[in-house]
């Protein structure tokens, strides 16, 4: 198996330990907080879909790409915005967004697969979580994203047996 397949491989195995968290739930569970944090279900997932296509956008254009589509991170909303996507907000449905969750899953494989060379490297964009500077190849992009998964996968977990016993990966 290539690199990149088991890169894949590998991000797919997390994507569907979080996905399993959800299973049989009503939109209702899915939006619901279980523990004294903001998480819910829903919420994870819609997260995790809007991370990993942010990073797919850096994959191919830098910060700049990055950031597109965020609207405007320095605005006077920004802060409800980031607190927005960790919750399933009115007309959402967790049916939709795991369709959602999916499309951009389905992108960044196929990215993966095409992409020319795993090295093309890009500065971060400016934050206090990365060094001033750093560079990140797409290769360590795609380890970022199966560590920021496999991580939200963990808190899943944790949220859907507080909900109702139900165990994902235990």
């Amino acid at each position: 198996m290539s690199e990149r397949e088991e890169l894949v491989e590998t991000l797919d195995k997390h994507r569907g330990l979080l996905r399993r968290t959800v299973r049989d739930l009503t939109d209702a569970q899915a939006a619901e907080r279980t523990t004294v944090s903001a998480l819910c279900l829903g919420g994870l997932i819609k997260h995790v879909a809007a991370v990993e296509a942010r990073w797919v956008r850096f994959m191919t254009g830098g910060a700049e790409a990055m950031r597109a589509g965020d609207g405007d991170p320095g605005g006077s909303g920004a802060a409800e915005e980031w607190a927005a996507q960790f919750r399933m907000v009115e007309g959402e449905t967790l049916a939709g967004l795991l369709a959602e969750y999916e499309r951009v899953a389905r992108g960044t494989d196929e990215l993966v697969r095409t992409l020319p060379d795993l090295d093309l490297a890009h500065p971060l964009p400016p934050a206090p979580w990365f060094e001033p500077g750093a560079t990140w190849s797409v290769r360590r992009v795609l380890l970022h994203l199966i560590a920021e998964t496999s991580q939200h996968a963990g808190h899943a977990d944790i949220i859907r047996e507080s909900l109702d016993g139900a165990k994902s990966m235990g």
